[in-house]
């Protein structure tokens, strides 16, 4: 048998099985940039950053302001004087106008421990089965 004989004989086979439906795809949403303010309580703040916006200082103050009146409605009787921050060391949370904000607020910010998967301490308050293993 000579080689281009087995060639065809070869692409008839395939040539013979049916093609394979095609699925559909479904273009994704992308990514979303979501911040989550909360406290032991339970979770105070959640926005969700619009699509093609990035986080700046500007952005950061309001959410801020949005958390303190939260924070008065919410738990009323529970901040008296001054409110303990936690957040990392993103360039819109260290900026100068930033931390005006937090000030201006009655916010006194925490430093934030170095990097380390250890002390991944929100893990266990935002998602309560992990204590569990």
């Amino acid at each position: 048998m000579s080689r281009r004989h087995c060639n065809n004989q070869w692409s008839f086979g395939i040539a013979s099985h049916p093609t394979p439906k095609k699925i559909r795809v479904q273009k994704s949403a992308g990514k979303v940039l979501v911040s989550i303010f909360w406290d032991q309580d339970g979770i105070l703040l959640i926005d969700y950053l619009p699509t093609g916006q990035t986080i700046n200082p500007e952005y950061y103050s309001s959410l801020l302001v949005q958390l303190k009146d939260i924070l008065k409605e919410k738990r009323r009787g529970k901040v008296t004087k001054v409110v303990l921050f936690l957040h990392d060391n993103d360039l819109a949370h260290r900026a100068l106008a930033t931390q005006k904000k937090l000030a201006y607020l009655g916010f006194q910010c925490l430093d934030h421990p170095p990097y380390s998967p250890d002390l991944a301490s929100s893990d266990y308050h935002l998602i309560p089965g992990l204590k569990n293993n």
